[in-house]
Formats: structure tokens, C-alpha cells, sequence
């Protein structure tokens, strides 16, 4: 027997209630549960039985109080997982976007085939804006697979955003994966074939044996995260690396048809031609066109978006050019940096140390001098390898001294400088971090050189400890002084050897009982390269679950810079220590920004940087490349790159006045004529390089979208969804109706109304539905949980917010009680009421009306048929035939009503009876609300999709009928039921 539902009618099966979905065919049924998820989603064949489902209308005995109405419409709207609206995947995915982050969709969904360079500063969102682009995509129909590249540091990072956030489940494509994904291919099949979403190394996919597969299954939605690296200036010459990179993008982009989006926080990193070579892969005009000509400007901004925090930390404003501020949106950024370097001396022992490395070091280069150019670069590169190690620490030392160098193999002098310089330079565009913190080697030679070198070696290790190394003893202090004011550092360094060093020498050990110089409750973590980055994900959160809720606890992570890209730390640490200065100062910017982003609870981050006063490198470094950084940064509120080649002009300078006058008469060094020439032209072209920046930012700024857009699609998605107050209101009034106890729910004393509440005397449904989400142990044995107003919650916290899964739990128990009128426990909800309130004049009934929705949205692989729901208050004066109909606003005013006396429960049962038995005189009016709202939609859809007529045509939005009739709530005005009432205190 064939089916003849359509889609959107209401069947019973399997002893529950569904939707058909538009995918149904008449031997088989594609149905999703009546307020459940796309997750739930099944198919029902003609040999099952199913019927007609007609909703049940309210019962009028169930009544509930005045917050009744309130909570079953957020605990449905919550539950909505596709909205009607021209955003599809918003009510779907587990993160709510700030206002600012839809500019970037917006933008995209105007472009037919998406081409976008998203460029917001360092902590703004770039991930999430990217993120909102795809699942909007792939839900919509425009893209059919995604592929992320990306470092493979940072994949399994992407895998859990895409996963967690957004519900993309993709697979890695690694050098260490790829042999068992190929394993289950089918004879002649491509693995971009058989994986519709994947995360790939860029590093892996670039070379020619991989590149040609992936360029002809190319899935048709491309990120590319870290997007500068892959193109470099053409006055540069450029790695084999960076070109095979540039060349794997290149031939993505030459598709026409593919979606490219292009994600970095430094598009030109100080250097304008690198800056066109990345737009000419999102479009080849923009290569060439004339940016400073209105045309050029033009086009620039319908595919570039970059915005500095200052643009966004209050967005939605009257100053944004709104008429007032009611959808005014404040993200928390921390308000600034607060740096201070502190300086150590070398104690006697080591200052010996570094005078003898020096001195042999010196010697060696100038005897390789004579040797050739091969020879003189080795050596070169091994003086450099041992004076970073030893003014790293004496673990590195140690391991430098006694360690071949990576350039002793080379051939000639330009493969010197290849293997030498990604060990002992810190260029802001390296191919990779991977790899780059091991010790570097100054072994170069066999005989009595190995020898002498060992003899370092033996002394550097004896000068292990705060005793002897006072740059050990500083860094004590100052975290000493950082923990007492309540802060969790982050202490950078180069090498792993210095990492480990730092960490046994501070860590507590709980075996042989050794109690570090932080403290019995300061719990010390190490982590290096030596690490994959899952395991590196999973010691840090090791380290924050060790350390505990106990508020006496501190955390300190030792990190080498593996951690100073992608990896987002502000959940758990609010201050940097550089322990080692990066000789390029971006590197500095890096690290700091692990902390200093959306999300980091701190007002104010703190950034130590600790520097050698007599070490010969560190000063000059620290004056002439970090602090000028950092003013640059200051004046333009965003990070300018140094060039590479003028940070190491500088670098180089240093070192070889160190080599050839030792540490006497250090300040010399600033009037000798080549380090002058090399700080003159590194001043030259950085303030160069700053200025094309800050002109670039003001010209370029982001105009394609205006303020007022976005607010009216905010405006819409939060009528629609509910917004942050909505959802706060009901998890306070919910949780404390089921039972929970509640501390600090008034917000006193809380920032952002934030609360905690420990949910053991709630009713078991609830208790078993929250144990997956915030863990079976919090949950039995009643322990707190945190609700925070802000989104951006760490690990164990929940965020008041509709996609938070904790939230989801909840509004599930309350919508399903709500339905049941058997369930047992406290059922906040109810589908009836009668409420006696000075707040109406007239008797007012209000009516919670979900209505279904038949979209029809055309996309590049053909129209797709969707049903989605939406929920509204409407709300009429006097009886339901003839009733006065009040506005939305008005409607939704009633959900403020409080009660001003208890109604008697018999009158509110009869007047419940009287008003239900006459709704079918409302339906003509709900039915002709439905077919405005339908109107509303189609008029949304298109004006979202305005810039592109071929991508809203065939466009049509109808709604199914009749509606339901979910909840239905009588408002009486206190004179004219006082005959009716009962004293306040008898329960209704």
C-alpha cells in the first residue's frame, strides 16, 4: 500500500508523533519526530502501520501559572533545529555567532560562487565566521563537501570545531591517516570521493604525487586556513615549500565554479605585492585593478573583510548609524596588554661559560672564513645554534654542545642557509612550527673541537638550578607574583630541552615528595613538540582538571611555540611569560594571542617578557624589534610583520659584533656603521609597512554590509529563535521550578547575570539527560554547574545561550513534561492557563501558534524541497469570534504579566473549557497570519540573496495548514474576576 501523506503533515508511528520530510517517496516515508533534531531522522515502509496524527488540542484541566506560556515557547523555540529564515543552519549548530561574525556570511550569500578573504585581527572569530559560511552552504544545497586546509598542527583542532560547533563531521587527511583511509577505497576510487568533508595537511596534499587527485575530486567548498603562507612577495625569493603551496591554490582556484574562502590575520605581512598574489586567488582581476579608484574599491569589498577588535567591541550602536540601541551588541575583549620587561643577570659561572662559547665560536668562524663559503655558513649557522641555546637555558646548551649541527651536511653554501636557518631564525612565515623547537646542533667537526665542545657541554649542565641560573631564579619571582595575584601563565620558551628543564624544576613531585618553589597547590605542565597536537590538547586539559575548582589552585603551562599558533588557551590561562625572545617579534604577537581573545574572562592580560642585561643578544633584540613592535601595534591596534630579511639584517648584525668584540663594550654596538645601516632600513620599511597597513584598513574597510542589514537579520533571527535574555529567563525559572538549587540567579555580584546551580533534586528525566552533557559525576554527586552569560564558556561551563547542549537538555525535558499531562515530577510548562493580572482591562486570550513552513530554494544542484517551523505569540481581546487582534509586540508584552491575585482553579478550569471549545473561530485569522509570515520569509530569502538574481529564482515559501495550536493562556483583569478569586497563598 503506497502513502499519500505530503510533506509536512503530521503522522503517528512507532508510538510517537512525526513530520514527513519532502524527501518521502510513496513506498517509503522520510520522517523526523515531532520536535526532535535532523540527528532523528528515520524511514518507515508501507508494511508498518501509520496514521494520521491530529496535535491534541490543550487540555483545560492542566493549567499552569503565569510563566507557563513563557517557558513551553522558548523550551520549543529551542528545540527548533532548521529555521525558516534565509539562514538555514543557525537554529541548527551549537555555537550563536556574535552579530559582527554574520557580516561574512551575509557577504557570501550575495556571491553566487563564494570567493572571500577573511582577515579579521587575531582573536575576532575567523574559525567561527568561516565555520557559519560552510554548514550554511552545505545546508542550503550551494556546496556538496567541504575540504579544510590547514597545518596539520591545527587539523584535529578543525575536526572538533566543525564536529562541535557546527555538526560537519570530516575526516583527516594526514601523512599519518592516509594509508588507512586508502585501505577502504574501492578499486579506481579517490579519497576525495569516498569523503565528501575532509581536513588535509596542506603540507601533505602540496606535493606533485598527492596534489594532481586532490585537484581533480576537489570537493566544491575550499578553506584554507593560514592563507599568507602560501603566497610570498615577488621581490622574495621563495621556498620550494611556499611554491608548491601557492602552486596547490593556484590550480584549486583556476575552477571558476569552486568556493575558495581564504582565512589569515596578516594578509601581507608589510609587503603589498604578497598582498595581491593572495586576492588574485580569490579573483585574478583583483591582482591588477587599481585599488585607490572607486571601481577597484568596489570590488575589493564584495570578497575582502578585515576588521580590528576596536571595529566590533561594540557593534550595533547609534554610533554604527542606528536609530537606537536596542540590538546593541558589547563582545568582552580584553581592554589591553600589560607589559613589563624584567631583566636578570648572568651569574660568574655562567657568564665564564658564555665567554668561553663565544670566544670558540669566534675562532670558528673566522677560520671557516678562510675556508670557503660552504664553510664559513656552517659555521656561521653553528655559533648562532650555541649562543640561542646557551642564553636559552643550560638544558639546551647542554644539548646544542653535544649535538651535530643540521647544516654540517651541506653541500654548498645555499644548502647551509636552507638546513640552518628554520632551526635558528624565527621567520614569522615558516613552512611549519612542527619540528622547529628541537635544540639546534653546533657540532660541526670530529677531534679535539668535538672534544672542547664536550667540556662545555659538562659545564653547562652544572649550572642547572636557580642557584646558578638566574635566569631560572627570576622567572620564580615573577610567577610567584603572578600566581599571588591570581593569575595562570603561560611561560613560552625555544627549545623542548628548555621546557622540560623549566618544568622539573618548578613542578611538584608527588612520588619522591619534592615541593616546587610555586607552591604545593601550583600544578606545572610541560608542553613541546614532542607531542602530537592531540596529545598536546589533552595534557592541557590534564593540567586545568589536576588543578581543580579549588580556588586556591593555579595552573602554569610550559610551552615551546608549537602552542604559539591556532591553539585556543583563554579558557585556561590569562597571562604570557617569554622566557625566550623570538628574533621576530610576530612570534611574540602569537604567543600572546593564545590568551588575548574572545573569551578570555580577564580585563587585562599580562605579558612579561624577560631579557638579558648583560647576554650580549638580548637587549639589542628586546630595543630594536620587540618594543618597536609592540608601538606599532599600539599606534594601529593591529600587528604589523616585520619583514623577515630586515629582522635578520639586525639579528645577524648582533651576532657578529658579539663574535668579533665579545660582550665588552655592548653599546657600541649601536654606533657601529653596519648595525646602523640594518636598523635604518629595518625603520624604513616597517614604518612603511605600517602606514600602507593603516591606510589599507581605512580604505578597505568593510562597507559592503551595512550596520542597518545586519541589524534587521538579527532582529529576525532572534524573533524567530529567541535571544540571550529570553534564554537566560528560562533556564533560572526552569531549573528552579524542577527542583534545582540556585546561587547568585538575581546576578548580584555576577558578571553578565551568571549563576551556578546543582540539579541533584531534579526529576530523573532531567537528571539523565544533563549526566552526557556535564558528566555523570557532577550530576550524581551535585555539584555545581556554571551558567555564563557570555558564549565563550571553557569546559564544564554552560552557556546561556539556545545551542548549548546543557540548555537543549533542559528545554527538552520541559517541552516533552509539557506534552505529557502523565509525566511524573514538576512540570514547569503547561499548554493552558488562566491568570488574573492588572496587567489587561479586558479578558485577553493568548495563543502559542506553531506554524509549518514548505520552502522551496534553488541552489547550483537543483531546487530542494525543505519543511521548517516557527513558532509566534498571537493574542486577541474578547471572545474568539469577533476578538481584537493585538500586535506581535503586544502579544509578547503578556508573557510579563504577573499575577495579582490566584484564580480559583474551578472558574479557571470552566473559562479554559468555554475558550478552548470556540478557538476554531480563530482559524481563519491564523491561517491568513500564516500566509503573511510565509510572505515575510520569501521577501527575506531574497533580499539576503539580493546581488544574485539567478540564485532566487524559482524561490517560494508557502505555509502548511492548519496551524497548531500549542498553548493557549486567558489573561483576566482583576476587577472583573474578583468574584471569581480565591485568597493569594491557595495554590491554582
Amino acid at each position: 500500500m503506497a502513502f499519500t501523506y505530503s510533506a509536512g503533515s503530521l503522522v503517528k508511528a512507532r508510538g510517537r508523533e512525526w513530520v514527513v520530510l519532502p524527501e518521502s517517496e510513496p513506498d517509503l516515508l522520510v520522517l523526523r519526530p515531532l520536535g526532535g533534531s535532523d540527528d532523528d531522522i528515520s524511514a518507515v515502509f508501507p508494511f508498518e502501520p501509520v496514521e494520521e496524527a491530529r496535535f491534541a488540542p490543550p487540555e483545560p484541566s492542566d493549567l499552569g501559572d503565569q510563566r507557563a506560556a513563557g517557558l513551553l515557547r522558548t523550551a520549543l523555540r529551542v528545540g527548533f533545529r532548521s529555521g525558516a529564515g534565509p539562514f538555514r543552519s543557525l537554529a541548527g549548530i551549537a555555537v550563536e555567532p556574535r552579530a559582527y561574525q554574520l557580516v561574512p556570511l551575509l557577504m557570501a550569500l550575495r556571491q553566487k560562487t563564494v570567493r572571500m578573504l577573511i582577515s579579521d585581527d587575531v582573536g575576532i572569530g575567523k574559525t567561527i565566521e568561516a565555520g557559519l559560511i560552510a554548514s550554511e552552504m552545505l545546508a542550503q544545497g550551494e556546496a556538496t563537501g567541504l575540504a579544510v586546509l590547514c597545518s596539520p598542527a591545527l587539523a584535529e583542532q578543525w575536526q572538533q570545531e566543525l564536529r562541535g560547533k557546527f555538526g560537519i563531521d570530516a575526516e583527516l587527511v594526514l601523512s599519518s591517516t592516509v594509508s588507512r583511509l586508502e585501505r577502504g577505497l574501492d578499486l579506481g576510487q579517490s579519497l576525495f570521493d569516498r569523503y565528501p568533508n575532509v581536513i588535509v595537511s596542506t603540507d601533505f596534499i602540496k606535493s606533485t604525487r598527492h596534489r594532481d587527485d586532490f585537484v581533480r575530486h576537489c570537493p566544491d567548498l575550499v578553506i584554507v586556513d593560514e592563507a599568507h603562507t602560501c603566497v610570498a612577495a615577488d621581490d622574495t625569493s621563495v621556498s620550494a615549500q611556499s611554491q608548491l603551496r601557492y602552486e596547490l591554490l593556484r590550480r584549486v582556484a583556476q575552477d571558476a565554479e569552486r568556493h575558495l574562502l581564504l582565512v589569515t590575520a596578516t594578509p601581507h605581512s608589510g609587503k603589498e605585492s604578497a598582498f595581491r598574489n593572495l586576492l588574485g586567488l580569490v579573483k585574478p582581476d583583483l591582482a591588477h585593478v587599481n585599488l585607490e579608484s572607486e571601481t577597484g574599491r568596489k570590488l575589493l569589498a564584495q570578497h575582502f573583510v578585515a576588521r580590528k577588535r576596536a571595529d566590533v567591541r561594540q557593534y550595533l550602536t547609534k554610533e554604527d548609524g542606528l536609530a537606537d540601541d536596542s540590538l546593541a551588541e558589547r563582545t568582552a575583549f580584553p581592554s589591553d596588554r600589560f607589559f613589563k620587561d624584567e631583566t636578570y643577570k648572568l651569574s660568574p659561572e655562567y657568564r665564564a661559560l658564555l665567554d668561553d662559547a663565544i670566544a670558540y665560536a669566534s675562532e670558528r668562524v673566522e677560520e671557516a672564513g678562510g675556508q670557503g663559503k660552504r664553510e664559513a655558513r656552517i659555521a656561521w649557522w653553528s655559533a648562532i645554534a650555541l649562543l640561542r641555546s646557551l642564553v636559552s637555558s643550560p638544558a639546551a646548551a647542554a644539548q646544542t654542545l653535544t649535538t651535530r649541527s643540521a647544516a654540517a651536511i651541506a653541500a654548498s653554501a645555499e644548502e647551509a642557509d636552507k638546513l640552518g636557518a628554520p632551526l635558528n631564525s624565527d621567520a614569522a612565515d615558516s613552512d611549519a612550527l612542527e619540528g622547529m623547537d628541537v635544540a639546534p646542533g653546533a657540532e660541526t667537526d670530529e677531534g679535539p673541537v668535538k672534544s672542547q665542545l664536550a667540556e662545555l657541554a659538562e659545564l653547562a649542565a652544572q649550572l642547572k638550578g636557580p642557584e646558578k641560573d638566574l635566569k631560572l631564579k627570576a622567572l620564580i619571582k615573577h610567577l610567584k607574583a603572578l600566581l599571588a595575584d591570581g593569575y595562570n601563565p603561560i611561560v613560552f620558551c625555544r627549545y623542548i630541552p628548555t621546557a622540560k628543564y623549566l618544568a622539573e624544576q618548578l613542578a611538584n613531585d608527588p612520588e619522591t615528595k619534592k615541593r616546587g618553589p610555586l607552591g604545593a597547590k601550583t600544578v606545572v605542565k610541560a608542553v613541546t613538540g614532542e607531542l602530537s597536537p592531540q596529545q598536546r590538547i589533552e595534557r592541557i586539559e590534564a593540567l586545568a582538571a589536576e588543578a581543580g575548582e579549588d580556588a586556591a589552585a593555579r595552573r602554569v603551562l610550559i610551552a615551546t611555540d608549537c602552542l604559539s599558533e591556532g591553539v585556543n588557551l583563554q579558557h585556561y590561562f590569562d597571562a604570557v611569560v617569554h622566557y625566550d625572545l623570538a628574533w621576530n617579534p610576530t612570534r611574540h604577537d602569537q604567543r600572546e594571542g593564545r590568551v588575548d581573545r574572545y573569551g578570555q574572562r580577564r580585563d587585562e592580560v599580562r605579558v612579561i617578557t624577560l631579557y638579558g642585561d648583560d647576554n650580549g643578544i638580548d637587549g639589542k633584540v628586546l630595543e630594536v624589534l620587540i618594543k618597536k613592535h609592540r608601538q606599532i601595534k599600539k599606534d594601529l591596534g593591529i600587528s604589523v610583520s616585520v619583514p623577515d630579511e630586515l629582522s635578520t639584517g639586525v639579528t645577524d648584525a648582533i651576532v657578529e659584533w658579539l663574535l668579533m668584540r665579545g660582550r665588552e663594550n655592548e653599546d657600541a654596538l649601536f654606533s657601529a656603521d653596519a648595525f646602523k645601516v640594518s636598523t635604518a632600513k629595518l625603520d624604513s620599511d616597517w614604518n612603511s609597512a605600517a602606514e600602507r597597513e593603516r591606510q589599507s584598513r581605512s580604505r578597505f574597510a568593510q562597507r559592503s554590509i551595512h550596520p542597518e542589514e545586519v541589524a534587521r537579520e538579527v532582529a529576525s533571527i532572534r524573533e524567530a529563535l529567541g535571544g540571550a535574555g529570553e534564554i537566560r529567563t528560562f533556564v533560572r525559572e526552569a531549573l528552579g521550578a524542577l527542583g534545582a538549587v540556585l546561587r547568585g540567579a538575581d546576578g548580584r555580584g555576577r558578571e553578565s547575570g551568571d549563576f551556578t546551580a546543582r540539579v541533584g533534586g531534579t526529576p530523573a528525566g532531567l537528571r539523565d539527560a544533563l549526566a552526557p552533557v556535564v558528566g555523570a559525576e557532577v550530576v550524581e554527586k551535585d555539584r555545581e554547574i556554571p551558567f555564563r552569560g557570555d558564549p565563550a564558556v571553557a569546559r564544564g561551563e554552560a552557556a546561556l545561550v539556545r545551542t548549548d547542549p546543557v540548555v537543549g537538555a533542559l528545554a527538552s525535558h520541559v517541552l516533552n513534561a509539557a506534552l505529557d499531562t502523565q509525566a511524573e515530577g514538576a512540570r514547569p510548562a503547561r499548554r493552558c492557563g488562566v491568570v488574573t493580572t492588572d496587567a489587561v482591562s479586558t479578558r485577553t486570550t493568548l495563543l502559542l501558534v506553531r506554524y509549518r513552513f514548505h520552502l522551496t530554494l534553488p541552489s547550483r544542484s537543483g531546487e530542494r524541497q525543505l519543511v521548517a517551523e516557527d513558532a509566534r505569540l498571537l493574542a486577541f481581546e474578547g471572545a474568539p469570534k469577533n476578538g481584537a487582534w493585538l500586535t506581535p509586540e503586544q502579544a509578547a508584552a503578556l508573557l510579563e504579566a504577573t499575577a495579582s491575585e490566584n484564580t480559583d482553579p474551578h472558574f479557571g478550569e470552566r473559562t479554559m473549557t468555554r475558550i478552548l471549545g470556540q478557538l476554531s473561530d480563530v482559524n481563519r485569522y491564523l491561517e491568513s497570519y500564516g500566509d503573511e509570515l510565509a510572505a515575510e520569509l520569501d521577501a527575506a530569502h531574497r533580499r539576503v540573496r539580493a546581488a544574485s538574481g539567478e540564485i532566487v529564482r524559482g524561490l517560494s515559501v508557502t505555509a502548511q495548514k492548519p496551524a497548531d495550536i500549542l498553548g493557549a493562556y486567558v489573561y483576566l483583569p482583576a476587577a472583573a474576576s474578583a468574584s471569581a478569586s480565591v485568597p493569594v497563598g491557595v495554590s491554582a
